[in-house]
């Protein structure tokens, strides 16, 4: 189950919380895209719990597009790194 919770104060900053994967990966692209361009967007992560593969990637490409990755567990920073790597 993946929840998503939005507050918006200068910045926007979706809590995601609970599993991520290519199957709900749709819900929080949009939510992403709907938002205001000139406003900085943060993907807090604390209460992330599982990813998949499609999922580490999407959230590589945020992170390369300049979104904020904060409380990202640490299996998952490696993982993108991985991914960045090429391994």
């Amino acid at each position: 189950m993946l929840r998503i919770q939005r507050e918006a104060n200068g910045e926007v900053v979706l809590k995601i919380s609970g599993r991520l994967d290519g199957e709900n990966l749709t819900e929080l692209k949009k939510l992403i895209e709907s938002d205001e361009t000139d406003r900085r967007i943060v993907l807090d992560l604390r209460e992330l719990t599982l990813v998949d593969h499609e999922a580490v990637g999407f959230l590589r490409e945020c992170d390369s597009d300049g979104i904020e990755l904060k409380n990202c567990p640490p299996y998952i920073c490696e993982w993108i790194a991985r991914q960045r790597d090429g391994k």
